[in-house]
């Protein structure tokens, strides 16, 4: 039996980078005295979501990979707390840009990064102007609390990257996210059911765990502004929803699972023994030809 208790946390940010810092690093120091294994934080949560504007100075909030303060402040904390701390951060490489995700384990060692794969370009979230597509390919990392895979906001509408993470060995998925209101001129829609059934899915298609961690808050922008509903939830292997925050308050929750129960429930269920690839060609394409 491995008995893993995941952790998502919500938030709301301010252009005061400590203050934001200060807060995820209480929150997370929460979450571990509840006895977290695994701690996720939002997206992008140094700073406010400056996608919303094209701004050339927004460039300069990017920081490497390598020797990043970010990733080395969080590094020491979940080395401190014994918790594996996946961590959104802006990454500038050379003259390339992206939207990247560190895996810091339990002792603090900093084991990968992942690229966000999938840019989103729309009213309110032009990523496309900041971010080159991630190169880094899909992730699933081994660490103290077992083998977790984890995509960014925009990945997790793709069940494809799920179920990528899910061949690959993962036994969770975890999504750290920004996402609200939609600004003009897109039309009035409140995006956060479809947004919960998604991953849902994704949950229930591979019989395992779904952590989303989303932001709260109205943020202003150069020309709109969003509000994020929070909302952050964990899921079970059948989809269902066993843990939730509400849109507007900070906060945690947490939910254990066995890991090695859930392996087993998989196997029992078929359902990547009764894959077909030879049959989905097509996922390969933009487009059939036929």
């Amino acid at each position: 039996m491995r008995s893993v208790s995941f952790a998502a946390v919500q938030f709301s940010c301010t252009w005061d980078r400590d203050e934001n810092l200060r807060k995820a690093k209480e929150l997370v120091r929460a979450a571990a005295a509840q006895g977290a294994n695994v701690v996720l934080l939002q997206e992008l949560f140094e700073t406010p979501y400056f996608c919303q504007d094209q701004s050339a100075d927004f460039f300069a909030l990017a920081r490497p990979f390598v020797d990043n303060p970010l990733v080395r402040e969080m590094a020491e904390l979940a080395r401190t707390l014994a918790v594996v701390l996946p961590v959104s951060f802006f990454e500038r490489a050379g003259t390339a840009y992206f939207n990247a995700l560190a895996m810091i384990d339990a002792d603090g060692t900093v084991l990968g990064r992942y690229r966000k794969a999938h840019i989103p370009d729309g009213p309110g979230y032009q990523e496309k102007y900041y971010f080159t597509p991630g190169d880094s390919g899909f992730r699933v990392w081994q660490t103290r609390a077992g083998a977790l895979g984890c995509a960014i906001c925009w990945d997790q509408w793709f069940p494809e990257a799920a179920r990528a993470m899910a061949l690959m060995g993962a036994e969770a998925l975890l999504y750290p996210t920004a996402i609200g209101s939609e600004p003009p001129p897109a039309f009035p829609i409140d995006s956060r059911d479809h947004w919960r059934r998604t991953m849902q899915g994704h949950a229930a298609a591979n019989l395992m765990p779904v952590i989303a961690a989303n932001r709260v808050g109205v943020e202003k922008g150069l020309h709109s502004e969003l509000t994020f509903y929070g909302s952050s939830f964990i899921a079970g292997p059948a989809g269902e929803i066993v843990a939730e925050l509400d849109r507007e308050d900070e906060g945690i929750i947490t939910a254990h699972f066995d890991l090695d129960l859930l392996t087993k429930m998989r196997a029992s269920w078929g359902v990547f023994r009764d894959r077909r690839p030879d049959l989905y060609g097509i996922l390969t394409r933009h487009h059939d030809d036929a």
